[in-house]
């Protein structure tokens, strides 16, 4: 098949690009800017754009399908070619729905935790020899790329984002799937750009609740208060098991689980860590794997990239990354990290990065998330507010939606990084969290100035 991409640079779209390439489809695509690392990784399988921006001659009556991101806009010249040609359009979702209609659809979905636990519950697969496809947000240790699909593999895990699936289809990612096992994390107001009503926001993990296939299986958190609302009136033809916390305890620097096969060690911590894997565990006996089995893979199990994903260490100091930019998730990760090394002083750095955590209306959702750092900082960088087209944030508004009279505040790389640089780092640690790249900040050259 001819298929084209447009707004090829995305995470997932840029994967299932490739994906389809290898698979022997002639596929082209287009992005008005695209960094790494989908630039190298589009350019290495020799489907990056020769150049950059959405043309109309981009699109001619020999495709056979146009996939679309949600980058795109309403009017994009290309888009609008598509329709006028008559050619078939889908968003990624759609697409895959399709390729997938035949299998058992397994769909993690939540405002927290969703990589995470759909990088644990392929992770546990694989370990023990279960054929499956994929989608995943996220770089995962033993996997080539963040999506696989196959004709013959009758499972697919699929993380399921309620974030929009198109500029012409304004429905959430998840409500495509039609999952015949599926989980909720939780529910954390997220996405104001698209969702500036909470009560809206939470009426689309209801919906997706309600469309998992008759007689399918679902689990839930059972601690989230708006869960705990939809599953006291649900209905549905549906098996449903609820989870908590996992059974657990710290020694030294390491969390063991506690089970009836023993303790096993973990190489990730935190207690939104322990959640997810109560609830992967759920999925994963769902789908056939013994308890002891589990326990076995998820203790060799490091965790996806850029989520508590680990960067490095001294006798002093240890350096951790994540993406963490909402409130729920800013917040599970510092109190992670402060409960982990509770003998030593964390300095935790995020970014504003997002439209819900740049939007005005939506910071007050921050009081309080950083408090469980000693050293607590949020960077806000000019350009994004420039490319995202939003007034820039007063520092005083800032601190006072954060609730932390001790919060430190810089708007430029160096300032940071200088800041960073001018501590005292004994019996310290670094936390980094961003879905951005704190203005081009090489992450690893500063942690090694840190610990040299």
């Amino acid at each position: 098949m001819r298929i084209h991409f447009i707004a090829i640079g995305g995470a997932v779209m840029h994967n299932l690009a490739i994906v389809l390439s290898r698979k022997g489809n002639e596929v082209t695509g287009s992005d008005d800017k695209i960094t790494d690392p989908a630039k190298t990784n589009l350019e290495k399988e020799g489907i990056l754009p020769n150049r950059m921006g959405f043309y109309a001659d981009n699109i001619h009556k020999g495709l056979d399908a146009v996939i679309l991101g949600m980058h795109a806009r309403e009017d994009n010249p290309e888009l609008l070619e598509a329709q006028r040609l008559g050619i078939k359009i889908q968003s990624f979702p759609e697409y895959l729905y399709e390729v997938s209609k035949n299998k058992q659809r397994v769909v993690i979905a939540g405002s927290h935790g969703k990589t995470t636990i759909t990088s644990m519950v392929m992770h546990v697969l694989k370990e023990n020899d279960f054929k499956f496809d994929y989608l995943v947000g996220a770089k995962v240790k033993g996997f080539d790329t963040s999506v696989k699909i196959t004709e013959d593999a009758p499972i697919i895990v699929l993380e399921g984002d309620e974030y929009l699936a198109s500029p012409i289809n304004r429905e959430p990612k998840f409500m495509f799937y039609k999952p015949n096992v599926a989980l909720i994390s939780g529910v954390a107001w997220d996405h104001i750009n698209v969702f500036p009503d909470y009560d809206d926001y939470v009426e689309q993990f209801k919906k997706f609740a309600y469309s998992v296939e008759d007689w399918g299986f679902l689990t839930w958190f059972e601690d989230d208060e708006e869960l705990k609302r939809i599953f006291n009136t649900y209905d549905a033809k549906v098996r449903t098991r609820a989870y908590n916390t996992y059974d657990h305890v710290i020694r030294g620097n390491t969390t063991y689980l506690r089970t009836g096969f023993g303790e096993f060690a973990l190489k990730i911590f935190g207690e939104h860590n322990l959640q997810n894997i109560s609830g992967a565990k759920n999925i994963c006996n769902e789908l056939g794997v013994f308890d002891e089995d589990f326990y076995k893979a998820i203790a060799t199990f490091e965790g996806a990239a850029n989520r508590m994903q680990f960067v490095a260490k001294n006798d002093q100091t240890t350096i951790y990354k994540d993406f963490a930019h909402s409130p729920s998730k800013l917040k599970a990760t510092v109190n992670a990290m402060s409960r982990q090394f509770k003998d030593d002083e964390l300095v935790a750095v995020m970014e504003l990065h997002t439209f819900s955590s740049l939007n005005k209306d939506f910071l007050e959702q921050y009081a309080g998330t950083m408090n469980g750092a000693d050293i607590p900082v949020v960077f806000l960088d000019s350009e994004t507010f420039k490319h995202k087209k939003m007034p820039v944030l007063e520092e005083s508004f800032v601190t006072d939606a954060f609730k932390n009279e001790h919060l430190n505040i810089f708007t430029d790389r160096e300032s940071l990084r200088s800041f960073l640089l001018s501590l005292n780092w004994h019996r310290k640690n670094l936390l980094l969290m961003s879905s951005g790249n704190f203005g081009g900040l090489d992450i690893d050259a500063l942690a090694k100035e840190i610990l040299e």
